[in-house]
């Protein structure tokens, strides 16, 4: 089993990590290939690309320039703890046990438009390039084509080694039009969050983010290894609820 989250805009390169394992990213061929081409733009360019303020354009106009390999420990920082946004407020990896942050690293996995896909424990030097953006590298129109089916492709050879080929979906659209689902060989479970506003339980943005990181803690403190396990999900008042749920959309309420 295989639980999928996206990244963060936010990022914490601060606050000190409390473990000293780390990985390397998978497709830092691909990511230097994305970064050439940033390189290029002006700071207006990527405020246009990514619709941001010309401050954060002039930020992420930096981080290209002075992006560069090879990632070391010094340079770089462990991906489940640099980003820091309302999924990563949720999971709060922090105060997770050293086994928790193991399970993690056995199941969790967080796409990125940089780069690709990610272990939690890969390093990574700041960014920000969302996996929306219509970024055109090597003939590529948008970031969707650049990856094609390499995201889906990696979660394929790591689904092939677990006894139960399933997908925990806890990412954005945005983020999960990243993967190809007729092409995964597994069966995709899409957790979906909602609470009572006036007479019906509509999806809130914001708490919605937020459960989505509560549900990857609760999997890491429970030791999930059975899909069916998260219907028991309780974290923030949240609730299964068989009735609003079709199939493998499954539907907590609060």
């Amino acid at each position: 089993m295989k639980i999928i989250i996206s990244p963060a805009k936010s990022l914490d390169y601060r606050k000190p990590v409390p473990v000293a394992e780390y990985t390397m990213p998978r497709f830092l061929d691909r990511s230097q290939r994305l970064v050439d081409a940033l390189r290029q733009l002006h700071p207006a360019e990527i405020g246009s690309l990514m619709a941001i303020s010309s401050k954060l354009a002039e930020l992420n106009f930096e981080r290209f320039q002075q992006w560069h390999q090879p990632f070391t420990i010094e340079n770089a920082r462990q991906a489940v703890y640099a980003f820091d946004g309302d999924v990563y407020d949720g999971l709060d990896v922090r105060s997770l046990s050293d086994a928790q942050v193991g399970y993690l690293g056995q199941h969790l996995r967080i796409l990125s438009g940089l780069y690709g896909v990610l272990r939690p424990l890969d390093i990574i030097q700041p960014y920000r390039l969302e996996m929306g953006s219509k970024l055109s590298v090597d003939g590529a129109r948008n970031l969707y084509h650049f990856w094609g089916t390499q995201i889906t492709d990696a979660l394929n050879d790591e689904l092939a080694a677990e006894a139960d080929a399933t997908l925990v979906n806890l990412a954005s659209e945005e983020y999960f039009r990243s993967v190809i689902p007729s092409a995964l060989k597994a069966r995709i479970v899409t957790p979906v969050f909602m609470e009572y506003k006036g007479d019906r339980p509509r999806v809130v943005a914001l708490m919605a983010k937020r459960a989505r990181g509560m549900m990857v803690r609760f999997m890491a403190e429970q030791a999930v290894d059975d899909v069916e396990d998260i219907k028991t999900f309780d974290y923030g008042r949240y609730a299964f609820n068989p009735d609003l749920s079709v199939g493998d959309r499954w539907v907590f309420v609060r």
